[in-house]
């Protein structure tokens, strides 16, 4: 196949005196946007390119990749092909024909005409469009079997032939040399007084020859650019698809965030990509020696987790490392203690966390349960996007057993131990708590019953069942998950509800009066009852994201609040450099000193149980306790779904643009180092940063009063005109 865009025209109308397929359009030119589509179906040597008017201009801007062909007279779009009849006498195939100045079209609809061509085998295909309100182009004639007769140009169209809704919009794939003979006997007898690529049409249906189309249904696909105010339309267009494209599709690639690597089930996280990924780690523990330490594997209760880890198991026990599987879906914190505690060179967790339940997930810990580094991390996703799946080494696994290089292995007993001999056990104990926990159908069930029925709380448990739709909404402990949790406390005098994420690492918490405890409050809670009550030293670590009621906490403690970016491993790097008594995140991640080396909502719960057993206190006293020392901060939060090429575009923006204020707040500085922080008097500040596990960009801002932290994420939307997006906002 090859491909012959038509630039030569002169385009009286654009206004420029230079070829108009140079014109900018949005951070391109118009050809820029052609030749993107062509790329993706053909090498640059592949591409002819009719040039005419000013053709210097454009094949110095182009460079030499591309092949020429001089069109000296500029005599309409038939003529234009005409000319690569000496440029391809001696090919014949299949020929993509493009006009310079349409540039919209989508890679899929591009993609389409091609097959839908080769599949129906025709001389021509056309690219068509049904409006109801039809722009002056070609209109499409059929006769009464449907089948294509000609293109009639608006100009040469009766006023019955306008009434017809089906257009033209100027792209084709042609079988060459078959369609050469009718544009040769082509005439100029329109009102143009041009060769019409468009007549071509009519000529091979009078030869008995096949057309076809093949139909967009995106209508802003059809504008052409042939005045300044098309450029302005289409540059619209560009924008509204950054920020509104199709439906949200995944590559077939694996890429890490902050939280492991995720994906859509069946869609990027598939068994062929789990399998590449293994293939990459044991490659690597191979090359470093590593096989013999081997790799420790656990699952979450999402569809399909148990077996996602078999087949990860199969690759690296068929590489000959050796592997070791928990048998029983698991919290994540046990896979950090599990490899903290064992000699296994890495830790791997099939989940996908707090995401909805179409994700799944992989989350990799280093030897000792440490984060594993980025570098890391996108080393073993280059690596595994390299393979097709016949690189792929694997065995079965119960022959794998047979040969011990898969052991099955429970290690939830010794982590519920080790969380016990961290907790005042007899104070809980002797304080006869009554608890409510929701899981919300994820793995924090059992670890956690297990401890607080050993500490004799009165429990009670919902959403206990293994349900990997998570009750059909994303295991995510906040506020609005929570309304069952909630009410029972409230109806039923529990001292405290208590929740856990699908992979347990995160918690929530609802008070005595049946209120929701924000993550904020518990970190702050939490620091200072390790700090006052059990009289530890040391300081807090925080995310970016998370409040600055912290400072001021650990300010009065004459300690260190440190400042990191969002991910739980910097969180950790920095508690491991200072000594940290605590460290955490406005989303329910946190973890204490000595404890392990990654978020624990399990180890979380339990520690907070024991804070209202042995002060006597409930968590509203505790509250107000600290209202006199730190005073009081409010957060505000809104996410909006981002799809395509939004991220770049708006992270590039928040790079350049400088604000001074924001909702009337001066701006004393600004940060970068993860999406972009502006700190602003009296602790408050604003903050935008796209989520490293979710499609999300999200906007944060903290205020001495609730309707401060409102109008500063207000003032976020009107600063980068954030309200022009159409994704869903998830306040």
């Amino acid at each position: 196949m090859k491909a012959l865009i038509l630039a030569g025209g002169k385009g009286s109308r654009s206004g420029v005196d230079y070829p108009k397929v140079l014109q900018k359009l949005g951070e391109k030119r118009v050809i820029d946007h052609i030749l993107e589509k062509a790329k993706q179906f053909l090498d640059p040597s592949d591409i002819y390119i009719v040039v005419g008017y000013q053709k210097e201009a454009i094949i110095d801007y182009l460079g030499a990749s591309y092949n020429y062909i001089n069109q000296e007279e500029q005599l309409g779009t038939a003529h234009a092909a005409l000319q690569a009849t000496e440029e391809l006498r001696n090919w014949s195939g299949t020929l993509l024909v493009l006009y310079g100045d349409t540039p919209l079209f989508r890679q899929e609809s591009i993609r389409g005409l091609i097959n839908y061509h080769q599949q129906k085998g025709p001389a021509l295909t056309i690219f068509t469009a049904f409006l109801e309100d039809p722009p002056p182009y070609g209109r499409v004639v059929r006769d009464d079997e449907g089948r294509i007769t000609s293109v009639i140009e608006e100009f040469d169209a009766s006023t019955s032939v306008k009434e017809i809704k089906e257009i033209n919009i100027g792209a084709y794939v042609a079988e060459w040399p078959e369609i050469v003979p009718s544009l040769r006997e082509l005439e100029r007898d329109n009102e143009q007084d041009e060769y019409l690529f468009t007549d071509v049409v009519k000529e091979l249906t009078e030869r008995d020859l096949n057309v076809h189309s093949y139909r967009t249904f995106d209508s802003d696909e059809i504008l052409g650019i042939n005045t300044p105010e098309d450029l302005d339309t289409a540059e619209f267009i560009l924008q509204k698809r950054t920020f509104r494209p199709f439906q949200r599709e995944e590559k077939n690639i694996i890429e890490f965030g902050t939280g492991g690597w995720r994906g859509i089930i069946g869609e990027g996280f598939t068994f062929d990509n789990v399998r590449r990924l293994a293939q990459a780690i044991a490659n690597n523990l191979i090359r470093e020696g590593k096989e013999d330490e081997g790799v420790i594997i656990g699952f979450g209760r999402r569809f399909l987790s148990n077996r996602f880890a078999e087949a990860f198991a199969e690759v690296l026990a068929g590489n000959n490392v050796k592997t070791t599987v928990l048998p029983e879906s698991s919290p994540t914190p046990v896979i950090v203690y599990a490899t903290q505690t064992s000699d296994h060179a890495l830790g791997i967790m099939v989940t996908a966390s707090h995401n909805p339940a179409k994700y799944n997930g992989i989350k990799i810990r280093a030897e000792e349960g440490k984060p594993m580094p980025d570098s890391k991390t996108h080393s073993f996703a280059e690596e595994a996007n390299s393979f097709d799946s016949q690189e792929v080494v694997k065995a079965d696994y119960s022959s794998c057993q047979k040969a011990d290089y898969i052991k099955e292995r429970e290690y939830s007993n010794s982590y519920i131990d080790a969380v016990e001999e961290k907790i005042d056990m007899d104070s809980i104990r002797s304080a006869d708590m009554h608890v409510i926990l929701d899981p919300m159908h994820g793995v924090g069930q059992v670890t956690l019953e297990t401890i607080l029925t050993e500490c004799r709380c009165k429990l009670n448990t919902i959403h206990d069942r293994h349900d990997p739709l998570f009750g059909g909404q994303s295991p995510s402990p906040d506020l609005s998950s929570l309304t069952e949790l909630t009410s029972l406390v409230q109806e039923e005098s529990y001292d405290l509800g208590l929740a856990t994420d699908g992979d347990a690492d995160r918690i929530a918490v609802i008070d005595e009066r049946g209120e929701y405890v924000s993550a904020n409050d518990i970190l702050t809670i939490l620091y200072y009852y390790l700090h006052e009550y059990r009289k530890l030293s040391g300081g807090v670590v925080r995310n970016l994201a998370t409040t600055h009621k912290l400072d001021r906490l650990a300010q009065s403690f004459g300690e260190e609040c440190i400042e990191v970016p969002v991910g739980f491993k910097h969180i950790y790097q920095a508690m491991n450099e200072s000594g940290a008594l605590l460290g955490g995140e406005s989303s329910g991640g946190l973890t204490v000193r000595d404890h392990i080396p990654g978020k624990d909502g399990v180890f979380a719960a339990a520690l907070i149980v024991e804070l209202l057993a042995k002060s006597g206190k409930s968590l509203s006293d505790f509250q107000a306790e600290l209202k006199d020392i730190t005073g009081e901060l409010y957060t505000y939060q809104e996410n909006i779904e981002y799809q395509g090429e939004m991220k770049a575009t708006l992270t590039k923006q928040f790079k350049e643009r400088d604000l001074e204020e924001i909702a009337g707040h001066s701006v004393e500085y600004t940060t970068h180092k993860d999406g972009v922080k502006y700190f602003l008097e009296n602790d408050n500040w604003a903050l935008l940063r796209f989520s490293g596990t979710e499609p999300l960009l999200r906007l944060r801002a903290e205020g001495t009063t609730k309707s401060t932290a409102k109008r500063l994420v207000k003032g976020l939307y009107d600063k980068f005109e954030l309200d022009t997006l159409e994704g869903k906002k998830i306040y």
